[in-house]
């Protein structure tokens, strides 16, 4: 693969903002190169994940968030208030471990969002019952 300017732009940027949809994206390339588009944006994402160089995670009904490669967490994302806290993969490594053993299954935690309601929420929830 060659890379090009508009490739490494969205490379850089994606590095620059952690995690970032492809809009954030377009609009943080465009600050340099106001004439790239969202298809282009789309397009060099999907390279770049099929390359290594760059991870994406559906962390709810929208577009995925993408982030470098050298992010290595599961996200816990709040379906209430849309929070997302991240948390180390090795939390997961027993049930990486049954999945292995039970399904012949490995997990790939590091590309993981988990939906739920997250700590603030849930005391809320108990302090209004």
């Amino acid at each position: 693969m060659r890379m090009t300017p508009q490739r490494q732009l969205v490379l850089d940027a994606v590095k620059v903002l952690g995690h970032a949809t492809p809009e954030q994206i377009c609009q943080r390339v465009q600050e340099t190169a106001p004439t790239v588009n969202i298809t282009t944006i789309y397009r060099t994402l999907d390279l770049l994940d099929r390359l290594g160089l760059v991870r994406h995670t559906h962390l709810g009904h929208g577009a995925p968030s993408y982030s470098v490669d050298e992010h290595q967490h599961v996200h816990l994302v709040c379906h209430v208030c849309g929070r997302i806290d991240e948390i180390p993969c090795e939390l997961l490594g027993p049930l990486g471990g049954t999945l292995r053993d039970r399904e012949g299954f490995e997990l790939d935690a590091s590309h993981l969002a988990l939906s739920g309601t997250c700590r603030d929420c849930l005391k809320q929830d108990q302090e209004t019952e």
